[in-house]
């Protein structure tokens, strides 16, 4: 099973063979410890937990410090588990550090993690609504626009798309390319943008879906 936590440093741009420019993600990828690896017999499915980042241990509460203290590792700053399938959970153990070279230029990958906070917003950036007409007879602009039914059912229906809070919210971008690995720096390229500010924590993993 192929897969990482990795931090997001920023976006850049690279040039190919043949002079063409990519905008890529550069993303510190681990190094990241096997903290335990699950298995149907013991939790009813198979997946394996990374910790990935340095951490000082009277920050550490004494469940998860007794957690890796079972699996004989140095806590880590954080903890994140893949779900895998039974045939490529085998070549993993308990201690192993994972690092870049887990992956190789030209590997799809599907990458998950927290988009950026927006704050409260209105239906025209959040829902990319369209305004009505701006001019000063016009006595609606930027509102969310009709309610619905009066007197029957006398409601707003469940779903309505109003203004509110945006933002935070987990997303996974599928079959992103890797254009680069730096094994030097511990750190891949990945072509296009992934969710979340610089210094976010990502999810990265071997594309669950064959690309077109």
């Amino acid at each position: 099973m192929k897969a990482i936590i990795g931090k997001k440093v920023g976006m850049t741009q690279i040039f190919d063979e043949n002079g063409i420019v990519i905008p890529v993600t550069v993303i510190e990828a681990g190094p990241c410890t096997v903290v335990q690896v699950k298995t149907v017999e013991t939790d009813g499915y198979n997946a394996v937990q990374l910790g990935y980042g340095e951490v000082k241990e009277h920050k550490v509460n004494k469940p998860i410090k007794g957690h890796y203290a079972k699996a004989n590792v140095k806590p880590a700053k954080h903890l994140r588990e893949f779900r895998a399938c039974e045939d490529c959970i085998g070549d993993q153990k308990v201690g192993t550090v994972v690092k870049a070279d887990v992956f190789e230029t030209g590997d799809a990958v599907d990458i998950q993690g927290i988009t950026k906070g927006k704050g409260f917003q209105g239906v025209i950036k959040r829902h990319g609504q369209s305004r009505g007409p701006m001019g000063h007879g016009s006595m609606y602009h930027r509102r969310p626009g009709s309610m619905g039914p009066t007197s029957t059912p006398g409601r707003v229906f469940k779903g309505k798309k109003l203004p509110g809070h945006m933002g935070v919210d987990k997303v996974t971008i599928q079959n992103l390319e890797i254009v680069k690995v730096d094994l030097d720096k511990n750190a891949i390229l990945v072509k296009g943008s992934v969710p979340g500010n610089k210094g976010s924590i990502l999810k990265i993993r071997q594309s669950v879906k064959a690309s077109k």
